[in-house]
């Protein structure tokens, strides 16, 4: 179907006019169009429907341990509403443990839906990449502003400088000699394009080879063309990579906290299944009995009053088993996380990124704009020396468009007739400029013409006055202002010395930009820039250091085509620059009136008037590497982090930006560690894993959102946990399919920030092995106050479990150990949160995926700790049970041998009449308390009614408890007391 499978860069445009039933001269008919959007639809990508609010809130509790709590609610809710039935109390009291419990879960679910409803916003910030108007040529009118959305495939669209592209097009015609388009967002080249209307030969190509295309949502940031709409909407590029992002969102995983706590809700799960039922078997006789006779049971009798009662015990195990603190804890812990992040520069929009983070074990890397600076810089200037054959070296600074940026290393601030010409030609051969807008300086126009500028900047002028006053107007801001463009004081005083008179736009065949320039006494010349062979070539001189100009010969031309391969082999891109100065009819030429005009009409021509020219020198530039990713690299390597680059730029500048940071040694051997994107995919996908499973640096180029995808799967598939870096449109799919998505949080597009988990404000790379460094210290600190918890929750049940087996009546209800979880529990565990990392955290490999929070030999360790308590009286000593007025009290914790028990009990094991209730039970809680602080920090459980009377303290036994605490023995009771008998209560607490 046309607009989506039709080749349209590989066929003429006769061609694709004929395709789409178009003249490219007068446009489609109203007739054809209304056809054409029945059939394509309108020019709008598609909404995606979110997941209803009510599906949003099921899944909140699409989890075993939730599930366990929701049913033990619904019974404690049952058994209350029947017991309320029987006695006639039914008030809201009643309904505190069930209610108190739904409280907690729909807190959490709270939490969740809020988390998820803010996730997606990806796919409408692509939307904004759309323009809103475009202009179309229609039944032969020009309509200036019409709607993009009315866009159909075989509209005749025209697209001038600063235009945002409206759909996929094919290139008709040049209105200029030239036609540039800023993809980078979408193809990850880190240079404006050259668009042009010749047809490409070959139908499987990727992005970056179409040349006669222009895609939706990019940028024009040279010249001007007429094109025919091939691909609306969906059908676009842009499009497809929405449906790649919807697709990437279906496809993510649980986090591995998630997974690790799913786990563990499982086996816990099994645990109170377990307990339940032995619980249930072994106090089947209070609410089930019957008679044999013979083989058959007789007299059967059921009390559905202690059935219900053992009902309540299992609720209170449940509830008991659970942490329900848990949730609360581990948010304040990655809140905390994400607080320290952000003081890192690293904004953290998805709360478990922050423990997925310290996991990582690969990490894929976008190169344009996150290991390098997206921002071309002059990285050396090469002029001529005193005489023939003498190249002068300089290395610049800086890798921004900022001119304060670095320096010129070895300058001495004095301008000589050479460098006066390569500045100037740099200034006035120039149409880009900087803006500023915030913080940041960023070019307008051509990436590389912006760079030149800078280098001017910083070379300055010959003019002292002119200088100083430059220096002055820097020193006091002047020039600066947010939302505008930045005032270059010296780019500005070689142009006002020149008057520029005529441009020689830049052609792929000459590859060379001219300009005719006037100065002050009506002298005209040519200055040219443009790639360094093709201006050696058509030079016929030299100018030397001191400004003479003298032919160039043979060892001079082979000395400076020397000097370019050395810098070509670093990947530097590198322009070379010349002038004329005996120009024939255009001595005089002045503007459109003269009689030489005619000739510029033709830019044929324009390779005629740029010859014998007078070579004045050579300047580098790239996209350079971020200062800081070298030692980042490192680090990740000694973290045992596999680096991995995947961008969308050409190979041999990928592979070179790679040795220069340290990804690859110099001279290694690149043979199956570089590949293209459709080179890797052609690969079988048992050699796709056997690459990717290499521990050395990898870089993959040419790369379209699907190879980024299909890397990042096959990883995910072999157990890796990936983050994803990048700032293109290009990269969301893949930022939204990783574990982690990283986005760029100043040269990062919209599109890729909302796709990801984890935003840098510095777009440093540096900033992502801190923030791994805080992801692994977060992740030990939660499996340290997760086990406290869970080793707390033991305790608990396995009071309760013996309390039932031993036929006691039942040590706290629901309600109390909801209150022992989250009050007494959580802010312990909470504290442990805030522990410094380990100094060599970084310096310990990843820890393994199925690394478990829980493992065997720690529960293990766990049971037997509390059996070898059972077995030395550790564990559920009985300190009181009495029965005053029908009030009872049983009274149970930690104790160790020794004394203090000898002194509650007499030699038949019933309680000492020497002391009285109150004293047994101050020792009891003072005791359970102090040895609570110094070693098992379990919680007392004390239950039912009780009666108290005034007793003094015997100073014998106080002494002895000391030694598990005195300072805790009057704080009161850990944990909930219910009483029957408030007054009773109420005597206990009395101070006297």
């Amino acid at each position: 179907m046309a607009g989506s499978s039709f080749p349209a860069w590989s066929r003429s445009v006769e061609q694709c006019a004929t395709e789409f039933g178009v003249d490219v001269n007068r446009g489609l008919s109203e007739k054809i169009i209304e056809k054409k959007r029945e059939q394509y639809g309108w020019n709008e990508l598609k909404k995606v429907d979110g997941k209803p609010i009510w599906k949003l809130v099921l899944e909140q509790f699409d989890d075993l341990l939730v599930k366990i709590l929701l049913v033990a609610a619904f019974v404690s809710f049952f058994l209350t509403y029947i017991d309320g039935e029987q006695s006639g109390e039914n008030g809201l009291t009643a309904y505190v443990e069930p209610l108190v419990i739904f409280l907690i879960l729909i807190i959490n679910a709270a939490v969740g839906v809020w988390q998820e409803s803010n996730a997606e916003r990806a796919l409408e910030a692509l939307k904004e990449m759309q323009p809103e108007h475009a202009k179309v040529l229609r039944d032969g009118e020009l309509i200036p502003d019409l709607l993009a959305r009315e866009l159909v495939p075989g509209d005749i669209v025209e697209l001038r400088v600063g235009d945002k592209v409206p759909a996929d097009m094919r290139v008709a015609s040049l209105q200029t000699t030239t036609f540039r388009v800023e993809q980078s967002s979408l193809t990850g080249e880190s240079q404006a394009v050259i668009k042009t209307p010749h047809a490409v030969q070959l139908e499987d190509v990727e992005l970056q080879g179409k040349d006669c295309m222009v895609f939706s949502g990019t940028t024009v940031v040279n010249g001007c063309c007429v094109c025919i709409v091939v691909s609306t909407g969906m059908n676009t590029e842009i499009g497809k990579i929405q449906a790649q992002i919807h697709e990437a969102s279906l496809e993510e995983d649980d986090t591995p906290l998630k997974k690790k706590l799913d786990e563990f809700g499982e086996r816990l799960t099994l645990v109170i299944g377990v307990i339940c039922v032995l619980v249930w078997i072994i106090n089947y006789k209070y609410f089930l009995s019957w008679e044999w006779k013979g083989l058959l049971p007789t007299n059967i009798k059921f009390s559905f009053e202690k059935c219900t009662y053992y009902f309540e015990i299992a609720v209170a195990l449940a509830v008991a088993a659970i942490p329900e603190g848990l949730p609360a804890v581990i948010t304040t812990c990655l809140a905390l996380g994400t607080s320290k992040m952000a003081q890192k520069n690293a904004i953290v929009r998805k709360l478990p990124s922050v423990e997925t983070l310290g996991c990582t074990t690969v990490i894929c890397s976008d190169k344009t704009g996150t290991l390098t600076t997206n921002q071309m810089s002059v990285m050396q200037l090469v002029g001529i020396g005193p005489v023939p054959g003498s190249i002068r070296d300089f290395y610049v600074e800086g890798t921004t468009y900022s001119p304060y940026d670095g320096g010129i290393l070895g300058w001495s601030g004095i301008l000589d007739r050479n460098l006066q010409t390569i500045a100037e030609i740099a200034a006035v051969c120039n149409d880009a400029g900087i803006a500023y807008k915030g913080t940041q300086f960023r070019a307008t126009g051509l990436p590389t013409e912006a760079a030149l500028k800078i280098l001017v900047e910083k070379m300055g002028v010959p003019n002292v006055l002119a200088q100083a006053k430059i220096d002055q107007q820097r020193d006091s801001g002047e020039h600066l202002s947010d939302h505008s463009m930045v005032k270059l004081g010296c780019c500005e005083w070689w142009n006002l010395n020149q008057n520029r008179v005529a441009t020689l736009e830049f052609d792929r065949s000459r590859k060379s930009m001219g300009v005719i320039v006037r100065n002050a006494i009506g002298k005209n010349r040519i200055l040219v820039k443009g790639a360094v062979e093709n201006l050696l070539e058509r030079s016929s001189f030299l100018q030397l250091k001191d400004g003479t100009v003298v032919p160039i010969d043979d060892f001079s031309r082979d000395s400076l085509l020397a000097k370019l391969n050395m810098m070509s082999s670093k990947s530097l891109r590198c322009l070379a620059f010349a002038f004329k100065e005996e120009l024939d009819e255009f001595d005089t030429y002045n503007g459109e009136n003269h009689p030489a005009h005619q000739i510029l009409l033709d830019p044929v021509n324009y390779a005629n008037l740029e010859s014998d020219l007078i070579f004045a020198g050579i300047v580098a530039l790239q996209d350079p590497p971020r200062q800081e990713v070298k030692k980042a690299i490192e680090d990740c390597r000694e973290a045992g982090i596999h680096v991995m680059v995947i961008t969308g730029d050409n190979k041999n500048t990928a592979e070179a930006i790679c040795r220069e940071i340290g990804l690859f040694y110099e001279g290694e051997d690149l043979t199956g560690k570089s590949f293209t994107g459709r080179d890797f995919l052609a690969l079988s996908p048992e050699k796709r894993i056997k690459v990717l499973s290499g521990k050395s640096g990898q870089v993959f180029s040419r790369a379209e959102p699907k190879h980024k995808q299909e890397i990042v799967r096959i990883l995910k598939d072999a157990g890796e946990v990936v983050a994803m870096t990048g700032d293109g449109v290009n990269d969301a799919p893949a930022l939204k399919l990783a574990d982690i998505g990283i986005a760029m949080g100043i040269a990062g597009t919209e599109v890729a920030k909302e796709a990801a988990d984890m935003v840098l404000a510095d777009d440093n790379f540096s900033t992502i092995v801190a923030a791994v460094a805080e992801g692994r210290s977060i992740y030990n600190n939660m499996k340290a106050f997760i086990r406290y918890m869970i080793s707390s929750n033991i305790g608990e049940v396995a009071s309760i479990f013996l309390t039932a087996a031993l036929g006691m009546p039942e040590g706290l209800i629901p309600v109390q150990l909801l209150w022992v979880n989250l009050v007494t529990d959580g802010p312990p565990a909470t504290a442990l949160g805030f522990n410094p990392p380990d100094h060599d955290i970084m310096r310990n490999p990843p820890r393994k995926s199925d690394d478990k929070l829980i493992n065997k030999w720690v529960f293990f360790r766990y049971m037997v700790e509390l059996l070898v308590r059972i077995r030395h009286r550790h564990l559920v000593n009985v300190l009181g049970y009495c029965q005053e007025n029908e009030q009872q009290m049983l009274v149970y914790d930690y104790l160790p041998n020794g004394s203090v028990c000898d002194h509650l009990y007499d030699g038949n094991g019933n309680p000492s009449g020497e002391l009285d209730f109150k004293l047994r039970l101050t020792i009891a809680l003072g005791a359970a308390k102090g040895l609570e602080h110094l070693h098992t920090q379990m919680p007392i459980f004390i239950h039912k009614g009780f009666k108290t009377a005034n007793v003094l303290l015997d100073e014998s036994l106080v002494a002895k408890v000391t030694d598990f605490g005195l300072s805790t023995l009057l704080c009161g009771v850990k944990g909930a007391m219910s009483s029957s008998n408030g007054d009773a209560a109420a005597g206990f607490l009395d101070p006297e």
